[in-house]
Order: structure tokens, then sequence, then C-alpha cells
């Protein structure tokens, strides 16, 4: 039998290396990053053309290489991070592996430039698909310059799968995020097809996050520190009534390196118990500082995650240190934190349940005295004419008395602020409970819409079908136009759907830099706190963006259904309902809301007769 085992040549096996470490453009991003800051630079620029699938540049002012080490940087497990196997639990630098610029070269058009410091010339080199295409002197700068070009050109199938430029962009803006944070004594400028994203000085960390998430973070700071002989935790946390409904701007940095731990984030989350609004995350940028030899980082190839020798201490200092800070800016009940005080956090007074403690809480209950209310069981499409047989009047209308039907070009959002029919000897076919159910009576029995879950389907397909169909939405000029300072972030992702906030009805200009100045909002919506509308928008966008594959187009459509329906939870008046109930129905999918919410259930009268007993 002859031999069937051979060894990769080196290009294949830099490729197979690749698809780990080299994700998306981002990925590329993070490793030249992480690279400078090894380098000991103080300056760094990032220069990214066409979301980093034309142009990725990293130029900082470091140490440089030289010749030997520019050449020997593009081989495999090459690395000046590490030399035993005692450096491995040592680890203070950013990289350690070797294997970034070996993965990039094999899937890109790479060009070096660098100069060690004391040195006249530098070196030049042209890298294609792990070949070294040209190596001659330069006269360039001290320091490092590497250009990434055509990122997968030799791997068409990876670039196919890359996303459109807004997500991709969305990508490294969060990886320059992360290094920018955790050095905030090192410059650093973004560039993004020739236009100015960031220009961050050096300067120290709570202007660093001013400077990077907006003016406004100013007010919402508080310092956080906590030492002890086991490690040491310091860095900001944002107060309670900043909360935002996404997560958003939470970082965790251990040996100022950025992880993502679910399990401190509970740390910080227990912390603020009874301080936050439901499903509302705070903001918080916590730096841990431990000995190396107590976490373990070579755990996976992007570095993010790593294991702790003893995770509940450090769990117990995170928390301890996130509560101490609450107390100490006034933002909990003052307390003695340095005796042995055990306590319970206060709880918000509750006036109602929510919808979801109505159906986790009230289960056992709801399947002991309602074990037949059962909903329909597929989101099949339901004809007004089959809905409208569905109702059977308590009592005959008044033939004089215009019904509203779910052919009725009432606007639902204007019906919510207008006044209850004057009609007298009205009947209503729906009962609001606790202003969150309808309650309806139909034929076979009775059913019970969720008011909220309904207007989100409602006004979901209303905002599909204005984005499908490309027309400009109405929209109600504002009597003074509001000037508005968006996060780099959020401020590109603005222009990125400028045409489909157009669409919507909102009317706003560019001012410059990372301000705009907002003219318009779509004339159903309630003119109060435009600003915190068009904010809560993008949060519930980039929400859906980082938990659903949805097109932008029904992405927007969503978030702003999300986002009025949960303002809409007011008392209804009977042509409200009526119209509600209505216009329901007439949904190409009345069942569910767009996140798969049921949005009614029903009881059959014979469900309800077995409630009391009755043959």
């Amino acid at each position: 039998m002859s031999d069937i085992i051979h060894l990769l040549p080196d290009y294949l096996a830099n490729q197979i290396a690749a698809g780990e470490v080299v994700q998306r453009p981002a990925s590329v991003v993070k490793e030249l990053l992480e690279n400078a800051i090894d380098a000991h630079a103080t300056s760094v620029q990032l220069i990214v053309k066409e979301a980093g699938k034309q142009l990725i540049q990293v130029v900082d002012n470091g140490i440089g290489m030289s010749e030997t080490d520019a050449r020997m940087c593009f081989e495999r497990h090459a690395t000046s991070k590490i030399s035993s196997t005692e450096d491995l639990f040592r680890i203070r630098t950013m990289g350690f592996r070797g294997e970034a610029m070996a993965s990039i070269g094999a899937v890109a058009q790479v060009e070096l430039k660098t100069k060690p410091q004391a040195a006249e010339t530098g070196t030049k080199l042209l890298v294609e698909g792990s070949a070294v295409v040209i190596q001659e002197p330069v006269a360039t700068p001290a320091g490092t310059s590497i250009a990434v070009k055509n990122l997968f050109y030799n791997v068409p199938a990876r670039r196919n799968f890359l996303k459109t430029n807004a997500v991709e962009m969305r990508h490294i803006l969060d990886e320059f995020q992360r290094v920018a944070l955790a050095y905030p004594d090192v410059a650093f400028a973004l560039y993004h097809n020739d236009a100015e994203i960031f220009n961050l000085p050096a300067t120290k960390l709570s202007q660093r996050i001013v400077g990077m998430f907006g003016n406004n973070y100013k007010e919402q700071m508080a310092y956080c520190e906590e030492d002890t002989s086991f490690l040491q935790v310091r860095g900001y946390i944002g107060k309670p009534e900043f909360a935002r409904k996404t997560r958003g701007e939470q970082f965790f940095f251990v040996n100022n390196r950025f992880i993502k731990s679910g399990y401190l984030n509970h740390a910080v989350m227990t912390a603020f118990e009874g301080l936050l609004p439901k499903e509302s995350h705070p903001f918080y940028v916590l730096f841990i500082d431990i000995e190396p030899e107590k976490i373990d980082i070579n755990v996976h190839p992007t570095k993010t995650e790593i294991k702790f020798e003893d995770e509940k201490t450090v769990y117990a200092i995170v928390h301890a240190a996130v509560k101490k800070s609450l107390g100490l800016h006034n933002i909990a009940p003052s307390l003695d934190f340095d005796g042995d005080v055990n306590f319970a956090p206060l709880q918000p007074i509750r006036i109602q349940n929510t919808v979801s403690e109505f159906e986790n809480e009230g289960q056992n209950q709801r399947e002991s005295s309602f074990s037949g209310f059962t909903a329909p069981a597929s989101p099949k499409r339901m004809s007004s004419k089959g809905w409208e047989q569905l109702y059977e009047p308590l009592k005959q209308q008044p033939a004089s008395e215009e019904r509203i039907t779910s052919a009725s070009t009432m606007n639902f959002l204007d019906d919510a602020f207008a006044p209850a029919s004057p009609a007298s000897g009205s009947s209503s076919k729906a009962l609001q409970i606790h202003q969150k159910y309808l309650l309806v009576q139909v034929k076979s029995g009775v059913m019970v819409v969720d008011q909220q879950a309904a207007q989100e389907r409602i006004l979901y397909e209303k905002y599909m079908a204005s984005l499908q169909h490309r027309k400009t939405g109405a929209s109600q000029a504002l009597l003074f136009p509001q000037t508005i300072d968006l996060s780099p972030a959020d401020a590109t992702l603005l222009k990125e759907l400028y045409a489909e906030f157009q669409d919507m009805g909102f009317q706003f200009e560019d001012f410059g830099g990372n301000t705009i100045i907002l003219n318009g909002i779509p004339a159903d919506v309630h003119a109060a706190n435009e600003k915190e509308l068009l904010e809560e928008l993008i949060e519930q966008y980039k929400n859906n963006s980082a938990t659903l594959k949805l097109d932008k187009r029904e992405n927007l459509a969503r978030a702003m259904a999300k986002r009025l329906a949960s303002k809409l939870q007011t008392r209804m008046s009977d042509l409200e309902m009526n119209s509600l109930v209505d216009k329901l129905f007439a949904c190409e999918v009345p069942n569910y809301s767009p996140s798969g919410q049921k949005t009614l259930v029903m009881m059959e009268l014979n469900q309800l007769h077995a409630l009391f007993q009755k043959g």
C-alpha cells in the first residue's frame, strides 16, 4: 500500500489557518491594531476603503522592524512575544501565536513598509498568497505601515459571504473602539473612504469615552474602583437613568485585552438590580488587572474568551466594586461597605404585571383555570370578510352609526389620540383590561388581544409597505428643528440608512461631523422627545442586526414598530379599540407580532362552560 499522508504546502496551510483567524475585514483590523500596540506605538492611524474589502491600512510610529524581522513576520508561528512554555502563562502582549500576519498574507495582497527608529532606511515587502513578490529598501518614516488590499481575492467563496459595507463597517468600528478604549494614552484616528470618522488624541479614560461615544456621556458616568490583593477593578459605569434597551456600550478588559463574559456581565447586572427599568442595560467600561498566571487566554483564536483560575472571586469583586460605586455616587442607598452587611436590593413598585410576566409567572394558574385557552394553529392570512363573520354584536347598532371596518382609511396612530365617538347607544366590540389587553366577543366564544403586540404588527406592515414601494412617507415639520449629536458609529449607520428613514417620514440634514439637524418626523408619530425617538430607533436597529439576519428595510420597519408600540399602552376609547381590532384583522399575519409573539388567543364557548362546570 502506498503512502497517503503528506505535508500540506505552506500556502495551503496558511489559508486553512486564515479560516479561523481572518473571518472578515474586522478580523484584520483587530490583528493589525494589536500589533501596533505591541510595537509601543503612541499614534495609530486606521485607513479603510469599501468597509475593508478594498483596503485596510494601519500606520503606526512604533519601534519598527529590521529587514529580517519584516520577512519573518509572514512565516507561520513566527513571533517575538514568547519563546518558552513558561512565557505562555506570563503574557502581557496582545498577540503571541504568530499566526495573524501569515494568515493575512495568505488571503490578501499585503504591502509592508517598516523602519526601526535608529535605522536610516526601511524595508518594503509585497506579499501575495503567502509568496513574497518584492523585497527592497525604501525611504519611510520610523514605525510600520501595513496595507492589506483586496481581501479574499484568491478565495472568492469567502469574499462572497461578506455582508454589506454597512454591516462590515460596523464590525470594524467595534474592533477599533475596543482597542482605542483599552489604550487611551495612545492617539487613534480612523478614516473610511477618505472621510474622518474618529480623531482621538492621547488622553485619559474618561475623555476617551466622551470622545468616542459623545458629549452626553459626560453626565452619566460614575467612577468605579476596587483594589484587592487578588485583582484590581477600575473604570466607569453608567447611571441607571441612562440605561438603554440594548446592550450597546458594555466593555470588559482583562489586562487591557477586551473579553466577552456573560458571567461577569451577570455580576454587574445583579449590582444594578432594583435600579434599572425592565429589560434595560447599563453602560460600563471596566478594566480588570490580574496576574497573568491566574488566567488562561489561549482558549480561542480571537482571544476574546479567557478562563480565570478563581472565577467566583473575580465575580464577587466585580459585583462589590459596582455596588460600591453606585453607593458612593448616591445612585443606590449609602451603606458601610467595609462592614459585613447583608442587604437586599431595592425593588421597584410594580403597578401592573408586564406581558412577559403574564405569560411566565401566571403559567400555572392559566393552565389550571384556562386549560382550553389556545392560540390559532398557524399564522394564516384571514380576509377582512372572514373576520367580519367572526363577530356577534352584543346588540344591533343604530343604522346611523358609521362602523369602522378594516377598509377604513383612518390612521391608527391618529386614532390613538382622537376622542371617543359621541354616538349614543353605540356598543363596543372590545373591553380593555389593565390597559394591556382587549377582550373581544366572537361567535364561538371570546378572544383576548395583546394590545402592544397587535399595535406592533399593524405598524410593522404599514412601514414595510412604505419601504418596499419606496414611497416617501408623510412628514410633520418640527416647530423647532433639533440638533442631535450622535456617536460616530450611529452617525455612520444613519447616513447608510438615509433613504429608508426618508421613506418613513424622517427629514434630517447633515450638520457636519457626527451631528445632524432633525427637521421632521413621520406624520403619524406623536410629536414629543424626537431626539429620544431617533436614538432608540437606532438602538433597536442595531440590536436586531446583532441577533437577526434581516435586510435593512425589514430591520428598520421592525425597529420602528417595536419602538412606537411600546409607547402606546394607554387607556383606549371604544372607537380606538374597535379600530385596533379591525386593523389587526386586515394584516397579512394577524396572529403574531413581527418578533413571533402571539397577538391574540381564542377561547371557545364550550371551554367557558367547562370552567363553570356547565353541561
